[in-house]
């Protein structure tokens, strides 16, 4: 450690915000540009190089979390970015969008506030890009076997890139018409602008990575046939088949899934439509449903221009203060957070019939109602109790013109047609089932990410990737793997 009393003397200081009456007039990342790095260096130094740091059990990816921030504490950014590439593909996506259970890991956060573990993350990729410390890695000689990877989101790219880097020779299969996946039509422009993503692919295709874009596997190919053609194949397709809720008026116009309203907004933003045809604008907007997604298309729909937006969470309001019997550290605790679209809806009042940050607790949607030609105008809702049991009396209205439902996803769309083209097992919740070793009963086929483990973090979606792809490399190489 570079500092022995830095986490005595150095508050917590995070990445300031641009002001919200700036940011929500445009779709770029809300962090105030260049704010970040005259502040990291002492924020690293707070890390106390812990005899037993547990945050590296807390990361799904092992990051070497106290070497690096000595590394930072002491200026020595590549020193850093080397030490972070180690474990993590794509530190700039997980340095914006992982809700960073490191941080809940920290030993300081026992009875402090923890280390901006996620904050220096982020510094030491964005320093490493700007300085030229990234190059691309393509391999000294090829190994003669190739592998298809389905899937470009992180798990897919994570794999192909592992891969690519042992010598395979790798094809990557997306649907879209895009590379990225999930980081390119579902995470929206202001929590990471799609210029980090196109970065990366970039250095992949140097590295020797093939993309196939507009390629469903299952529909445009058969699966099979592909199966056929490769040594193996990775499936990293995600978890695409989303929760429906099936209650009166679902059938409704105006109520869409998350996913069918999102990615019409990254496309605005890419230049592929002039306006959505989900657009938001002045529409009172409800979201059912008080995760991520759920706060991704709140930060859209004020950015659209929405007469209010409410968002629904079943769930009680949280408290500020972990659980200690309940949530004990080193735990992710669930608290009382505020990100930047809560903090957005807040500060502009954007939903008058809701808390103070838009979302309404305990509250469970009953039915939709519309109007004479079949357009959804209302929510009927009702307050619940623990064991979400409805609470007498509290039933209550909120006018709709667009619902939006971010109910999470359950595994593989079933429709895809891969699953049954290769003739894979699924597991009890829809997932793909495999063994130890990422395997699936199909001979050469492996599978991580989402479309395996279920719904998870894009921290753990990378770290199955190289999982996947030390495995896939095993099998190919008949033992060993240098990865």
């Amino acid at each position: 450690m570079a500092d022995p009393k830095g986490f005595l003397t150095t508050p917590r200081e995070e990445w300031p915000r641009r002001p919200v009456g700036e940011r929500v007039r445009d779709w770029d990342e809300v962090y105030v540009p260049g704010a970040l790095l005259p502040i990291v260096g002492p924020q690293a130094d707070r890390c106390m190089d812990c005899g037993v740091p547990f945050c590296h059990e807390a990361c799904p990816l092992g990051n070497l979390i106290p070497e690096w921030n000595d590394l930072v504490a002491r200026s020595d950014w590549h020193a850093a970015s080397d030490r972070l590439h180690a474990t993590n593909n794509f530190p700039e996506f997980t340095g914006r969008l992982c809700p960073a259970p490191c941080e809940a890991g920290c030993v300081l956060a026992i009875d402090q506030p923890a280390v901006t573990i996620k904050n220096v993350e982020c510094a030491i990729a964005d320093r490493a890009w700007e300085e030229g410390l990234v190059p691309p890695r393509p391999p000294d000689r090829l190994s003669g076997r190739t592998v298809a990877v389905i899937g470009s989101g992180p798990t897919g790219l994570a794999a192909a890139q592992q891969l690519t880097r042992a010598g395979h020779t790798v094809a990557v299969y997306e649907r879209d018409d895009r590379v990225g996946g999930l980081l390119r039509y579902g995470i929206p422009e202001f929590k990471m602008e799609k210029r980090h993503l196109e970065r990366r692919i970039g250095q992949m295709r140097e590295e020797g990575t093939r993309f196939r874009t507009s390629t469903a596997v299952g529909r445009d190919v058969d699966a099979a046939g592909l199966r056929a053609r490769y040594d193996a194949v990775v499936i990293a397709t995600g978890a695409t088949a989303w929760r429906e809720l099936a209650v009166p008026g679902r059938e409704l116009a105006g109520v869409h899934q998350a996913m069918e309203y999102l990615p019409l907004a990254n496309r605005v933003c890419a230049g592929d439509l002039e306006r959505s045809p989900l657009s938001a604008a002045g529409k009172h907007v409800v979201i059912v449903g008080g995760g991520d997604t759920g706060a991704d298309c709140l930060g859209t729909a004020v950015r659209e221009g929405a007469a209010s937006v409410t968002q629904l969470d079943i769930y009680a309001r949280p408290g500020t203060e972990r659980d200690e019997e309940a949530e004990p550290w080193p735990t992710y605790p669930r608290l009382y957070r505020l990100s930047a679209a809560h903090e957005e809806a807040r500060d502009l009042r954007s939903a008058p019939a809701a808390d103070a940050d838009a979302r309404l607790f305990a509250a469970s949607t009953l039915r939709f109602t519309g109007d004479a030609e079949g357009r959804v105008r209302s929510v009927r809702l009702v307050a619940v109790d623990a064991a979400r049991r409805p609470l007498p009396g509290t039933v209550r209205s909120l006018p709709a013109d667009l619902v939006l439902l971010a109910l999470g996803f359950s595994g593989p769309d079933p429709a895809d047609g891969l699953v049954d083209g290769l003739g894979l097992e699924l597991g009890p919740g829809g997932t793909i089932a495999r063994d130890g070793a990422f395997a699936t009963n199909v001979p050469g086929v492996f599978a991580a990410g989402d479309a395996a483990r279920g719904q998870s973090l894009v921290v753990w979606a990378i770290a199955e990737g190289r999982s996947v792809a030390a495995a896939v490399d095993r099998h190919l190489s008949g033992g060993s793997t240098r990865l």
